[in-house]
This record gives C-alpha cells, sequence and structure tokens, in this order.
C-alpha cells in the first residue's frame, strides 16, 4: 500500500494558476500508472489526468491544453500544473496511483481548489 499526501490546493481567480503536488509513501518506480481525478460539488469523481511508466498521458477534454501532469521518481512525487484555470475547475482533486488497469491502486485525501473570482 502507498500512502499518497496532496498539496498545493487553494483560492485563485479564473486565469490562473496552482501546482498540485502528490507525495507517496514509497518509490513510485514499477508504479504503473499515476493519475489525477476530481470531484466538483454535486457531480460524480472524474479523471482529470494520467500518466503511466512508458509516459502515455491522457488528458479529459476539459483540460487538454491546460493541464499538465508530470512525475518525479526521485522524490516519489507527481505534479499537476493547472494553467488558465476556470470556475468549473473547482473541485476537491485526488491522487491516484496503481497497477495496469487499476487492479490495484491507492488514494490520497484529496486537496480542494477553488477558482472565484
Amino acid at each position: 500500500q502507498v500512502q499518497l499526501v496532496e498539496s498545493g490546493g487553494g483560492l485563485v481567480q479564473p486565469g490562473g494558476s496552482l501546482r498540485l503536488s502528490c507525495k507517496a509513501s514509497k518509490s513510485l518506480i514499477g508504479i504503473n500508472r499515476t493519475a489525477w481525478y476530481r470531484r466538483a460539488p454535486g457531480k460524480v469523481r472524474e479523471l482529470v489526468a494520467l500518466i503511466d511508466t512508458a509516459g502515455y498521458t491522457n488528458y479529459a477534454d476539459s483540460v487538454k491544453g491546460r493541464f499538465t501532469i508530470s512525475k518525479d521518481t526521485e522524490k516519489n512525487a507527481v505534479y499537476l500544473q493547472m494553467n488558465n484555470l476556470t470556475l468549473e475547475d473547482t473541485a476537491v482533486y485526488y491522487c491516484r496511483v496503481g497497477s495496469a488497469g487499476w487492479g490495484t491502486s491507492d488514494w490520497g485525501q484529496g486537496t480542494q481548489v477553488t477558482v472565484s473570482s
């Protein structure tokens, strides 16, 4: 089991940027998938961005061109750079790591992102 701690959330104005971090309790080497999800008020949790061991990335259509997922295996960390934020990006953001096909996975506790003027 991997313990995950997210940070970097907060209040930002529309058009602003935030960088979320997810620190893992052990090495991410060998972890097939790392991803960010979010749950907006009144909505189901959705995949925002994913990166696998081959460097393949996948993004939700709503964030393409604005968000970038990356990972640093030396720091056991996963990041989500979020630019040009909109009101619709307001949500709790969760980090997830796991095996191929999400056969096994672990979740962080989430970090709140609020976009408001």
